[in-house]
């Protein structure tokens, strides 16, 4: 399972696909902040947006967000975008959802 996520289907991704979104994560600016309303019909959409046009996004939690909380706020999330967790670490989580349409997507 992925550092950090309580929800993964393995069918997904590979460790070679997961190690390759975290080293493209690493050199990413926060995409979206997720704070003390947590998810709102608003947020889900404006991400989902997000994942179409880049397949990759990073989130940061808030600091109201505490330990298991990301954890669990962060399987509440994967599930409302159906969207793959690829690492929650400290505060940042990377999610990945995969778009064929794509003029350039991540995996061919």
């Amino acid at each position: 399972m992925p550092r950090g996520c309580l929800w993964y289907d393995w069918t997904m991704l590979t460790s070679a696909q997961r190690k390759l979104l975290r080293q493209r994560g690493q050199k990413m600016t926060d995409d979206v902040r997720l704070g003390k309303d947590g998810l709102s019909e608003g947020f889900v959409a404006a991400v989902g947006h997000l994942l179409t046009r880049q397949e990759i996004v990073k989130l940061r939690f808030g600091k109201d967000v505490q330990g298991e909380d990301r954890k669990a706020l962060g399987a509440q999330v994967s599930a409302a975008l159906e969207a793959q967790c690829v690492a929650i670490t400290g505060r940042t989580m990377l999610l990945y959802r995969a778009n064929p349409e794509l003029d350039e997507p991540i995996f061919h």
